[in-house]
């Protein structure tokens, strides 16, 4: 199971309250943290369900599904 903050694919389907505060953190917090790790990807906090779906698929897995959405988080199942 995955929890990460609830992020569309495209950057215009992240221009709202939640959305502006979750990037301000990603680019602080998540994107500087991941830069100093050996892959760096950098990914943040808005990745998108298509792209974190793309890492599972890339570490091994089937890919992702949706298992529950809140307004501010999505819950994904990794598909074994």
């Amino acid at each position: 199971m995955l929890v990460e903050p609830y992020a569309g694919d495209k950057v215009q389907d992240n221009i709202n309250p939640v959305g502006r505060l979750y990037y301000a953190a990603s680019i602080t917090i998540c994107c500087a943290h991941s830069k100093s790790e050996e892959v760096g990807l950098a990914l943040g906090a808005q990745a998108g369900e298509q792209r974190l779906n793309q890492v599972f698929i890339e570490a091994g897995f089937q890919g992702l599904c949706r298992a529950m959405e809140t307004p501010f988080n999505l819950v994904l199942e990794a598909k074994a």
